[in-house]
């Protein structure tokens, strides 16, 4: 889905050391790299370690596969092991789909960007591991993080790709701090309409429904006026569909007045 603005901050104004870091143990392909560099950038993740890469470093593949997220790609650190990966960092939490008969915190997504957050806000540097395309983490791995992070999916068929699951955790982590109001009214830049100018319109359309007799019965007129000017305020129109409805009423009138002269 398209969708990138070039004027926006490349990390939506998020101070990278507050970010977690996002580590690949032993990712097989660059295309596969390439794709969760993408979905960190979509998130404001930009720091990414890669432990032993199967296919090497540097990746024109994973450049290719990018899709212009060579902020991420071009700040790649490379490390002969895990334990190496994480050295600096205060606390880790390693994503499985599997139950792996340790005795450690299981969170969700949402759950670990709190926790994320909340350890960054105290200074601490944090990490998401991430394992091999066709096997995932190794117990060994899992037993350097603080908790196991575990996606909730169709039990049945929960597999993820490595995109995708750096794109789930990544996308929590995200939304923990994000202010997006959860429904807005587009409208282009358009002004809404004062009450003065619905006003009018109430007016002009309320005298062209008393003249061909639709607000009749005179004891039901007051309610029917109330809601047809619920309906036209629940609409929000702005200035120019205001003025669009105003045409119509002119148009009507004016048909009105052409078939009455016949």
């Amino acid at each position: 889905m398209a969708g990138t603005d070039r004027t926006e901050a490349g990390t939506g104004g998020e101070d990278s050391g507050a970010a977690p870091v996002i580590v690949l143990v032993a990712p097989q392909l660059g295309e596969n790299v390439g794709m969760v560099a993408r979905a960190m950038l979509n998130c404001g993740l930009t720091e990414l370690r890669l432990v032993r890469p199967r296919d090497g470093w540097p990746s024109e593949k994973a450049e290719a596969a990018a899709s212009g997220a060579l902020e991420v790609i071009q700040g790649v650190c490379l490390f002969d092991s895990t334990e190496a990966a994480v050295a600096d960092l205060q606390r880790v939490y390693a994503t499985t789909a599997r139950p792996r008969g340790m005795v450690k915190p299981v969170v969700t997504p949402a759950e670990a960007a709190r926790e994320l957050r909340a350890a960054a806000a105290a200074g601490e540097r944090t990490g998401l591991l991430f394992g091999p395309e066709r096997s995932g983490l190794v117990n060994d791995d899992i037993a350097l993080a603080d908790a196991v992070l575990t996606v909730p999916l169709n039990p049945a068929f929960s597999s993820l790709n490595l995109a995708q699951a750096v794109l789930l955790v990544g996308h929590a982590w995200f939304l923990a701090a994000d202010a997006t109001p959860p429904r807005k009214l587009e409208t282009g830049g358009a002004q809404a309409a004062s009450k003065a100018e619905l006003v009018n319109f109430f007016e002009r359309l309320e005298a062209a429904l008393d003249e061909t007799g639709f607000l009749y019965p005179p004891e039901k007129r007051p309610t029917m006026v109330r809601n047809l000017r619920n309906l036209f305020q629940r609409m929000a129109p702005t200035e120019a569909e205001v003025n669009t409805l105003h045409g119509i009423v002119s148009a009507l009138r004016g048909k009105r007045d052409e078939s009455s002269n016949e």
